[in-house]
C-alpha cells in the first residue's frame, strides 16, 4: 500500500536546481521533493505522497493522523523496519523462485 503521510518539514535546501526538504514523519525521517510547494517552510507540515510534498497541512490534522496511522500499523506498512527489510529480502534471495523452477520447467516442455 502506498499512503499520502502528513510529516513535518525539518529543513529545506536546493539540490542542483530542485528544492527539497528533510520531513519527520513521525519519528522516521525522509527526503522530498518540493515542486509542487516551492514556498514550503521549515516547521510546516505537508501531506507527501511518493516522496512529493502534495498539500500544506495543519499541525493538528497532521498528529491526528498520523497518530491514527500508528494506531492501525499503517506507518509500519507504509515505511518499515530498514534491518527487517533487509533480512527479509536477503531471506527471499537465499531461497530462490517460490515453484523450485517448476513454472521454467514446464513452459521448457
Amino acid at each position: 500500500m502506498c499512503l499520502a503521510v502528513p510529516g513535518r518539514v525539518l529543513g529545506v535546501e536546493d539540490r542542483d536546481g530542485t528544492r527539497m526538504a528533510t520531513v519527520d514523519f513521525g519519528g522516521v525521517v525522509k527526503e522530498v521533493c518540493l515542486e509542487y510547494l516551492p514556498d514550503l517552510k521549515v516547521g510546516e507540515y505537508t501531506i507527501v505522497h511518493v516522496g512529493f510534498a502534495l498539500q500544506r497541512l495543519d499541525e493538528e490534522s497532521a498528529r491526528r493522523t498520523l497518530e491514527l496511522f500508528e494506531n492501525l500499523g499503517m506507518l509500519q506498512e507504509e515505511f518499515g523496519d530498514p534491518w527487517e527489510q533487509a533480512e527479509h529480502a536477503a531471506q527471499a534471495e537465499q531461497a530462490g523462485p517460490a515453484d523450485g523452477g517448476g513454472l521454467a520447467e514446464e513452459v521448457r516442455r
